[in-house]
């Protein structure tokens, strides 16, 4: 599956990624993890640091995946509105997931600070603006609700939007707290400390079944045959090897990447920007002084290999860009289409199969894919070890939408 075309941004950042590989593959791990993505690498992390024997393979070259396509945002908001939540799931558990995506951001920080990584990680606030008159209300509302339950957030009437970036619109939620990052710098790090830690990596490595073999599981690959007591399938938008997704869509994006801009001075905080509408148009810059633009979004799983619809599409992002910042010189410099996945219920997949034991997944499906890697790698931690995880769940396999 092509999971992303086109011309690549993160990948010049950073030199590639090769694992050490002078170890010996163990007889038994304690878990094995498929997938060596965001979601892969901060699990490998998190049972690494519980003590655990871990070995990560991929098919690919490690991180190279979606993660060399993740536009970096890190917001604790959704795709649904906490006040949409609520109605969905109850106010128990709504306002608890948006608290856990809270917590996630800080410990993605924190991770980065104690680890010492160097990956472009930056606070920054959110601006949501009302895509029409229509969406105003539904703003003001999810103000309301965000202030309710102590997430720190304000409003915008039109006149402070116009006072803070070079447009105006009716309204918008702005919300505090948030951050970006270089998502492949990140995940290439936590990919080197685990393997200081004595993780394994496997990269090239395809996993084709699972079979039960008395007290353990045997996974049989393109290469050698593994054994463990678990597995987690980080495998993000690609098939999992076990098991089929039920309540999930796998769509594409677009993305450009502007030339860097000399003075962003009138952007509020190089603040993340998105919007009501759906699809959504988000925006954010990068440390050398780039816009990353993306959405025109297609319920179509496999990004496109054409270049010419890859950079028709870009130029439209980079239209929609230009209106709101008609000062900026911007042009082209890197365009890309990628695959991304969304679940009916805007929850990730965080969890044990239903009927597979010691089968475990981390689908971070939304916009909000690395918030959901770090607070699933915590999940997973705790139902590995045996630790009760109270917060389990409310993103558990085992629901309306998952994996049979």
């Amino acid at each position: 599956m092509n999971i992303h075309n086109g011309s690549l941004y993160w990948p010049t950042t950073t030199a590639p990624f090769t694992p050490n590989m002078l170890y010996e593959k163990l007889d038994l791990y304690d878990t094995v993890i498929v997938g060596s993505g965001m979601s892969g690498s901060l699990t490998a992390l998190a049972l690494a640091e519980a003590g655990l024997s871990v070995a990560v393979l991929d098919k690919r070259a490690l991180g190279t995946g979606s993660t060399s396509a993740n536009t970096g945002l890190l917001q604790y908001s959704n795709d649904i509105m906490l006040h949409e939540l609520i109605e969905q799931i109850g106010e128990l558990e709504a306002v608890r997931f948006y608290q856990l995506c809270y917590e996630a951001v800080d410990d993605i920080e924190k991770t980065v600070n104690r680890l010492h990584i160097d990956a472009d990680f930056i606070r920054r606030p959110s601006i949501c603006y009302a895509s029409d008159e229509k969406d105003v209300e539904k703003i003001k509302t999810e103000y309301a609700t965000l202030q309710k339950y102590g997430l720190p957030c304000d409003y915008y009437e039109q006149k402070d939007i116009k006072e803070k970036f070079p447009f105006s619109k009716l309204g918008a939620l702005v919300t505090f707290n948030d951050a970006e990052v270089n998502p492949l710098k990140f995940v290439q790090a936590l990919l080197k400390k685990v393997e200081s830690m004595g993780v394994h990596l496997f990269p090239y490595v395809e996993v084709q079944d699972v079979f039960n073999v008395e007290d353990h599981l045997e996974l049989r690959t393109s290469g050698q045959t593994f054994h463990a007591k678990h597995i987690i399938y980080t495998t993000g938008y690609e098939t999992t090897p076990v098991g089929n997704r039920i309540g999930a869509d796998i769509n594409r994006s677009y993305v450009f990447v502007s030339n860097p801009i000399e003075d962003l001075s009138d952007w509020y905080k190089r603040a993340l920007i998105w919007e009501t509408k759906r699809p959504y148009l988000y925006i954010r810059t990068t440390v050398d002084g780039r816009i990353i633009a993306g959405g025109l979004d297609e319920d179509i799983p496999e990004a496109p290999v054409s270049d010419e619809l890859i950079m028709k599409r870009a130029n439209n992002l980079l239209h929609q860009t230009m209106k709101l910042f008609p000062n900026y010189d911007l042009k082209i410099d890197y365009a890309y289409a990628a695959s991304f996945g969304e679940s009916n219920d805007n929850l990730p997949f965080i969890g044990e199969h239903p009927t597979k034991n010691n089968h475990y997944y981390l689908l971070g499906y939304g916009g909000n894919g690395t918030v959901y890697s770090m607070l699933g790698s915590q999940i997973l931690r705790d139902l590995i070890t045996e630790k009760r995880n109270e917060d389990a769940e409310i993103v558990e396999l085992h629901r309306k939408y998952g994996v049979t």
